[in-house]
């Protein structure tokens, strides 16, 4: 340390542990395994959106870092202090875990403040710590803080049967992130509410979680919602991560065809010629690095706006007619059967107007590119 008492120019600082950290987590049903070897880290702060299709553990995983069940085998870290091992198994109520449902789980015979305030009068310091209980007054003013966060100070008085949905919602999250938790869990949050509510909710939590620095997993089936909220998507299958990363290279550089499939309607086409002059149909393929060498374990994804369509005859693009259309409002969804065999799903505006049975061209977008994706594995 120098004379001034600054720390040393070669001194780095100090990483903070991650909020979360599982090491080849796996738990059994009997002979079904519902979570299989997982492992995954969230920083601190870290928002990640856990998405995969029903049944396929993403709920018990969420269990399992709760601590509302014990994994099997395996590692599970919160705030980098070991609270499952697959032997010792530290309980809900000591890990500084909020947790927030589908179904609210208010209290209905509570206010709204007294359901915020329930958190903190059983809260406990640090994970295996009991905490000296807050004054009065310091947990009425931990409740104003929250629900002035929620934007809920002029509901405080009422009770959960005379709130909408997306209210109710509000006051769970406040509850739940009261006790200024290390790690929020929310388990589908926002699967009971209208579209619309659903959406403006989904930006007011991010917000919230993203202002408090409040890491949070988040379980879904909705892969636009997982995109929207996490910093990392996390795609799950039969008790695996199938792919863990951003939101777009998730979405546009998928594991495998069943990644892509599942993130979003994708088209699938056959690939031919070596590494260094990959083509379907459509034209070239971009290869990864690990395509690079086995094109014939490959395909080709194209997303339903990497295509445009020309009505007109004798295009430049592959020959092909219109096998179904579905109108969406703001545009329409045409399936194409081209002429050499695959069929490709293309999203038009809503003034692109073609009929089932009419003669089109369809080539890729400008800017856009055709994906070499790995056919599933399993």
């Amino acid at each position: 340390m120098s004379a001034a008492g600054a720390p040393a120019a070669n001194m780095s600082p100090v990483t903070p542990p991650a909020a979360l950290a599982l090491d080849r987590v796996t738990k059994r049903f009997g002979d079904h395994v519902a979570v299989d070897a997982v492992s995954l880290q969230l920083a601190a702060g870290e928002l990640v959106a856990l998405v995969g299709p029903s049944g396929c553990g993403k709920s018990t995983l969420l269990r399992l870092a709760a601590g509302l069940a014990a994994a099997d085998s395996g590692t599970i870290e919160v705030g980098g202090t070991t609270v499952d091992d697959g032997r010792h198994h530290l309980p809900p109520e000591r890990r500084r875990v909020g947790l927030v449902f589908q179904e609210h789980a208010l209290f209905p015979h509570l206010s709204v403040e007294r359901n915020v305030a329930f958190g903190l009068e059983r809260e406990r310091s640090g994970i295996g710590a009991p905490q000296a209980r807050r004054t009065r007054a310091a947990r009425d003013h931990r409740v104003d803080e929250v629900l002035s966060l929620v934007g809920l100070e002029a509901l405080r008085s009422r009770f959960p049967h005379e709130l909408s949905g997306g209210e109710r919602q509000r006051v769970a999250l406040a509850r739940a992130v009261a006790p200024g938790p290390s790690l929020l869990l929310l388990d589908e949050p926002f699967a009971s509410l209208d579209p619309n509510l659903r959406t403006q909710i989904r930006h007011d939590v991010v917000n919230i979680l993203e202002a408090t620095g409040t890491a949070a997993v988040f379980v879904t089936h909705d892969q636009t919602e997982a995109m929207a909220v996490g910093h990392r998507v996390a795609v799950m299958r039969a008790g695996r991560l199938e792919q863990v990363g951003d939101p777009w290279t998730v979405f546009h550089r998928p594991a495998n065809t069943f990644v892509a499939s599942f993130m979003g309607e994708a088209s699938f086409l056959a690939v031919e010629g070596g590494p260094s002059a990959a083509r379907s149909v459509l034209g070239p393929v971009e290869l990864g690095s690990e395509a690079a060498g086995g094109v014939d374990a490959h395909v080709a994804m194209v997303r339903p706006d990497d295509l445009v369509v020309d009505a007109a005859p004798d295009g430049p693009g592959v020959g092909g007619a219109v096998r179904s259309a579905e109108f969406r409002g703001s545009s329409w969804r045409y399936e194409l059967v081209l002429d050499a065999g695959p069929s490709v799903v293309v999203a038009c505006s809503h003034l692109v107007e073609l009929t089932v049975g009419e003669r089109v061209e369809v080539a890729l977008a400008a800017g856009h590119r055709q994906v070499a994706v790995r056919r599933e594995a399993r």
